[in-house]
């Protein structure tokens, strides 16, 4: 599996958008989340990001803390997460993208933390309490274990920190598309465009747009407005959890690869 930012090089030589789905791993079972990597890997993910479930998940909107609730409940840890990680990364092409809270990383010991999810075959990790001041306790270990720490962008962020998280996000820059929390919107706020017309002049790095980010048309207009990556995730999360697990499964796939054409149709 390649890295994450050998895999945006990749795109980029073939002008195109990356497309990034998210789902919580543990949701509704493990044995779902294997076969949804494998068929988002199939149906046209280039990079795909696994939530590990927490019980306080500032950042995510409804959908997403009611799919960690039920993986909670179900008894999902970290270190079966890690063991569906191991199980399914050497036969995908997408790099797996961890997403978890600063909280069981510190549980788990950071240095431990990062060599564990490394030797399981991720290659990214986004922690979205972790603030810019915060990540020098964590960089030395995640670049020991060749893992990229993909930092986040919100609209109100003021522009010389914005310079100074362009600067240290590896792999890419995840930009927020909205003030608040994941989930689903109808619209596109316009204040994205700007923004990402604000990062192109300070970095070269590639920029993802996530939260708020639901549908086919939405991922082809921010693929036009100048993102390097689209990440969709309470839209995956929803088709997955509801109905039996198979059709959750079969429901993404089809999903992913509307998604992915509407990237390649611009």
């Amino acid at each position: 599996m390649v890295s994450v930012s050998e895999t945006f090089r990749q795109l980029r030589d073939r002008n195109q958008c990356a497309l990034i789905p998210f789902i919580t791993a543990g949701d509704p079972d493990l044995e779902t989340t294997v076969k949804a990597l494998h068929m988002l890997d199939r149906s046209g993910a280039d990079l795909i990001e696994l939530g590990v479930p927490y019980s306080d998940p500032l950042a995510d909107g409804p959908v997403i803390q009611a799919a960690a609730t039920r993986a909670l409940q179900r008894g999902t840890t970290l270190a079966q997460v890690l063991a569906v990680v191991k199980k399914v990364s050497p036969s995908l092409q997408a790099p797996i993208i961890l997403f978890t809270y600063y909280n069981p990383i510190l549980n788990w010991g950071i240095d431990r933390f990062f060599a564990d999810i490394a030797a399981a075959g991720a290659r990214g990790l986004v922690v979205p309490d972790m603030p810019l001041e915060e990540v020098h306790q964590l960089q030395a270990a995640a670049d020991a274990a060749g893992i990229e720490i993909i930092l986040l962008v919100a609209p109100t962020t003021p522009e010389e920190r914005l310079r100074a998280i362009a600067t240290q996000s590896q792999g890419f820059i995840y930009l927020v598309s909205v003030t608040g929390v994941t989930g689903a919107r109808t619209n596109l706020q316009q204040q994205v465009q700007a923004r990402l017309h604000q990062l192109r002049q300070v970095t070269q790095k590639p920029i993802g747009v996530g939260f708020g980010v639901s549908q086919p048309e939405q991922a082809r207009t921010l693929s036009q407005w100048g993102a390097d990556g689209v990440i969709i995730g309470s839209a995956f999360v929803k088709r997955l959890s509801e109905g039996a697990a198979e059709a959750g499964v079969q429901a993404i796939g089809q999903f992913c690869q509307q998604l992915k054409a509407a990237l390649a149709n611009q």
